[in-house]
């Protein structure tokens, strides 16, 4: 995740470079070895010699837009080097107008995502609390995308251009569910009907039925991004995964997940629907996630960043993974311009593990500081 060096490089975020390392790759499960740095400068990769503890003491919350999209890629290109990751999932807070906090306006500005105003975005949990849903989510979550691919391609570092991205919507089929494709095109990279880009922009509903998904072609330094995917996308995702796998002389492009629409932790269903029973399918076909995460972890899909958060005895907490560290938990002072480590967990905290962490601490309810009833954080 964030390391001390990243701060150096966040005004870079263009110029980053993204190539391919020699390696081998198995096509079954997406992941690859390699021995050269990909996507980052080497300023910013991390070296070879990183511990968890290392990597636990060098992870801070962002505070900026700017400083997520760095920490995110940074993490991204870390797992695809050091560990071969090709198939990546990724969860992280959106940006939003910094005055919109407040629950219940009628209405609310369109998040600001001009890196250059990164200080006026406020990073915020994909909860309840954005008030036009899946598709008001999906207009943060499409332009912090590609940022992301922006920073990790090599068309920056090579001419000073930013790379060509595609956005095609044709994947959301009601043009409601707030689910994208994003992907860029090199020189080498097709669309499979040969047409640029199909947009389905929500303009009505049934938009798409009965007609297959138009994939790209991704070549070997393209980077493609499935924006909010559905349990229902992931059959798609299987498709691109296996027409995206290359030969164990060339190494395969990036495909990662941001933001799946399907929750972290399990519910009765999902735990029921883990099974390989009949129960379990039965759970499955009810809308438990057993089955389609089953398919992805066979592609090799694996968790690489994970930056999420909720409130907990009135403040606001977060929790901060990388593929290579520990879940470390923080939680926002009272003056809100930073986050205090408060624990950390070998597996994903709960929230009451999170209250506990806070109790051990000594911090109090939010309420209660701001009264001047409890030591202020």
């Amino acid at each position: 995740m964030k390391l001390q060096s990243i701060f150096l490089v966040g005004s870079f975020s263009f110029t980053a470079g993204f190539t391919p390392p020699a390696c081998s790759t198995n096509p079954q499960y997406g992941i690859q070895a390699s021995s050269t740095s990909i996507f980052l400068s080497a300023e910013t990769t991390m070296d070879d010699t990183g511990t968890t503890a290392n990597i636990n003491d060098s992870l801070k919350i962002p505070l900026s837009y700017n400083e997520m999209i760095t920490q995110t890629s940074q993490a991204m290109s870390d797992a695809y080097n050091k560990k071969g990751y090709t198939r990546q999932i990724v969860r992280i807070l959106l940006p939003r107008d910094s005055r919109s906090g407040q629950l219940g306006e009628y209405y609310e500005n369109e998040a600001q995502t001009d890196r250059g105003m990164s200080q006026e975005m406020k990073l915020v949990p994909t909860d309840e609390s954005w008030q036009g849903g899946i598709m008001q989510l999906y207009r943060s979550a499409s332009p912090t995308a590609k940022d992301i691919l922006r920073q990790l391609s090599p068309t920056g570092a090579a001419t000073g251009v930013p790379p060509k991205i595609i956005e095609d919507r044709s994947i959301d089929e009601s043009g409601v569910d707030g689910v994208g494709l994003l992907y860029t095109q090199s020189g080498g990279s097709t669309n499979t009907n040969g047409s640029e880009n199909i947009s389905n922009d929500g303009g009505g509903f049934g938009f798409g039925f009965g007609q297959s998904v138009s994939l790209p072609t991704l070549a070997q330094s393209d980077m493609c991004f499935f924006v909010q995917p559905t349990q229902e996308t992931v059959e798609v995702i299987e498709k691109l995964s296996w027409s995206s796998s290359s030969s164990s002389s060339e190494p395969s492009p990036l495909i990662a997940l941001l933001n799946p629409q399907w929750r972290n932790v399990d519910d009765a269903l999902d735990s029921a629907s883990k099974s390989d029973s009949v129960f379990g399918a039965f759970a499955s076909f009810l809308g438990g996630k057993g089955s389609s995460l089953r398919k992805l972890e066979a592609l090799g899909y694996t968790n690489t960043f994970t930056l999420e958060g909720y409130v907990c005895k009135g403040g606001n907490v977060r929790l901060i993974k990388r593929f290579d560290s520990d879940w470390l938990v923080f939680a926002e002072n009272d003056n809100g311009d930073n986050f205090i480590q408060i624990g950390m967990s070998v597996e994903r905290p709960s929230y009451q593990d999170v209250e506990k962490m806070l109790n051990d601490k000594g911090v109090g309810y939010k309420y209660a500081r701001d009264l001047g009833l409890a030591p202020k954080l």
